[in-house]
């Protein structure tokens, strides 16, 4: 048997195509559209990609891309005021900062100094607690399009047996969360799990988030399971050519295509989820900021 791949490209696609429209017809009925402003500090060529391809998604969906960037030397306090004045902006529905920022910055002042209903990363401490207490939270935008993923595939998820490896703030602790909120029983574990190969075994549903290239293996998948990677690793391909990368999860993704029933690929899984639950969260908060209704997409 080999697994289903679960194309997010495809996906993440058509849940742009029904933001778009979302956006067009509150464009038409109120003459606003939703704003997102994009924050990279420094000269990070990943960050810089990511800036760029979130820029395009924005403008394809209706919505106003605003680009700030800013030198690598950016004091903290340059950063915090810029994030103040985005807050105060009422054109800015949504603002996301690229991470990670230069050492001089904190990354958990850049968190919580921006306006919780304007934090479309969903990392704001108000957002996770909201999150946790099970209300209505803008939410980290990866886990969120990780589940819809797992919903698009399996359908209802109630009794579903989910293990998520890694318990990351960004990652691990929320996808565990909107898991527990679709009904399923959750276990979450870590670098410290004892026999991590056999708790994952049990695992319906098994998200693997921990940044360990191709650390899954066949033997830690259980038949028929569906398989979410988040990872993301650039590794040598010395068979492309001298000095040649690829992409790989952190799935052995070939071996597990023999045994689950369903998986993502890397590329080409999450990650065009991620930017297609960014849009979907400032839609999100740019319904919730001018008490519009918020249209199911």
């Amino acid at each position: 048997m080999t697994a289903q791949k679960i194309d997010g490209k495809d996906i993440a696609a058509a849940l742009r195509g029904r933001i778009g429209a979302a956006v067009a017809a509150l464009e038409k009925r109120h003459g606003k559209t939703p704003g997102l402003a994009v924050v990279l500090v420094g000269e990070d060529a990943a960050s810089q990609v990511y800036v760029k391809n979130k820029g395009i998604a924005t403008k394809e969906a209706g919505m106003a891309s605003l680009e700030f960037r800013l030198a690598e030397d950016t004091t903290e306090e340059v950063l915090l005021d810029k994030l103040d004045a985005l807050n105060a902006d009422p054109e800015v529905n949504g603002i996301l900062v690229q991470f990670p920022v230069p050492a001089q910055i904190s990354q958990q002042k850049v968190i919580d100094t921006i306006d919780p209903a304007k934090d479309v990363d969903g990392l704001n401490p108000a957002n996770a607690g909201r999150l946790v207490s099970g209300l209505d939270a803008l939410t980290p935008c990866t886990p969120l399009g990780s589940v819809i993923l797992a919903k698009e595939t399996l359908g209802d998820l109630t009794g579903k047996h989910a293990v998520v490896i890694g318990r990351s703030n960004l990652v691990g602790k929320p996808v565990a969360q909107l898991l527990l909120n679709e009904n399923c029983t959750v276990t979450m574990a870590h670098s410290h799990t004892v026999d991590l190969p056999a708790v994952c075994r049990q695992a319906d549903i098994l998200v693997a988030a921990v940044g360990i290239p191709e650390m899954v293996k066949a033997d830690w998948v259980k038949p028929g399971a569906c398989v979410i990677d988040v990872g993301i690793n650039r590794i040598d391909a010395p068979e492309k050519g001298e000095g040649k990368t690829r992409l790989v999860g952190d799935v052995a993704y070939a071996e597990a295509a023999e045994i689950a029933a369903h998986i993502t690929p890397v590329p080409g899984g999450v990650g065009p989820m991620t930017i297609a639950c960014l849009l979907r969260n400032t839609l999100t908060a740019f319904c919730r900021q001018n008490g519009f209704e918020e249209p199911e997409v």
